[in-house]
C-alpha cells in the first residue's frame, strides 16, 4: 500500500466489494472500512430511497455506500480538485454517475445550493479534515433552514478530542462512539 493511501471498498448493497480510490496527502481523512461498517450498522443497514448529502466529500465513500445500500440520490460537496477527480472515478467504477451530483465548492455554501434546488437530505454526512467545531455548525444551518427531512440522520465524524453540541436544531445526539483517534456522533429528531 502506498504511503498516505487508505484501502477502501463498498461494504454492502448492490455494489458490495467494489474497491474505492482514496486521495493521498493530509488534506483528507478517509473513513476506514471498519468505521464505515460500524456507522451503517448504527444508522441503518439499508435504505428505501432518500437523498444523502456529504460535505467535505474526500473520496465520496460515504455517499457511495449509501447509494449501494438503497439511497436514491447523493450530493457531494468538495473543493479540492484532486478529491473531485477521485470521487468521479469512484462513481464511475460503482456505476452511480447518474445518481451522484458532485459540487465543486466550499461546504459552507451547501445549504444555499440545496435550498435553491429544493433538496432535503435524509442523510447528512459531515467529516471536515479539520478539528474545528465551527465546520460542524453547518448541520445547524441545515436543520434551521428545513433542509433535513423529519426522518433525517446527521452523522458527524470528528477527532475524538472534539466535543460537539448535544443538538442541532430539533436533531438531538444519540451518542458518540470512538474508533481509535476518530469519533462518530449521530443526531436524530
Amino acid at each position: 500500500m502506498t504511503k498516505g493511501v487508505t484501502k477502501m471498498r463498498v461494504i454492502a448493497g448492490t455494489r458490495r466489494g467494489i474497491p474505492l480510490k482514496s486521495i493521498t496527502g493530509t488534506d483528507t481523512r478517509p473513513t476506514s472500512d471498519k468505521v464505515k461498517e460500524a456507522l451503517f450498522s448504527k444508522i441503518g443497514q439499508f435504505f428505501d430511497g432518500g437523498t444523502a448529502v456529504e460535505l467535505f466529500g474526500g473520496s465520496g465513500s460515504l455517499s457511495l455506500e449509501a447509494l449501494s445500500r438503497g439511497a436514491e440520490h447523493a450530493w457531494i460537496f468538495e473543493r479540492n480538485p484532486k478529491a473531485i477527480a477521485v470521487i468521479k472515478a469512484n462513481a464511475e467504477k460503482c456505476k452511480f454517475v447518474n445518481e451522484l451530483q458532485i459540487i465543486r465548492g466550499d461546504a459552507r455554501s451547501a445549504a444555499a445550493k440545496l435550498s435553491k434546488e429544493g433538496i432535503q437530505a435524509d442523510l447528512l454526512f459531515l467529516d471536515p479534515p479539520y478539528a474545528k467545531k465551527e465546520f460542524y455548525d453547518i448541520a445547524a444551518q441545515f436543520a434551521d433552514e428545513g433542509l433535513l427531512t423529519d426522518r433525517a440522520i446527521i452523522v458527524c465524524e470528528h477527532d475524538k478530542q472534539l466535543t460537539l453540541p448535544l443538538s442541532y436544531g430539533s436533531f438531538e445526539s444519540t451518542g458518540t462512539t470512538v474508533y481509535g483517534g476518530s469519533a462518530i456522533t449521530i443526531y436524530k429528531k
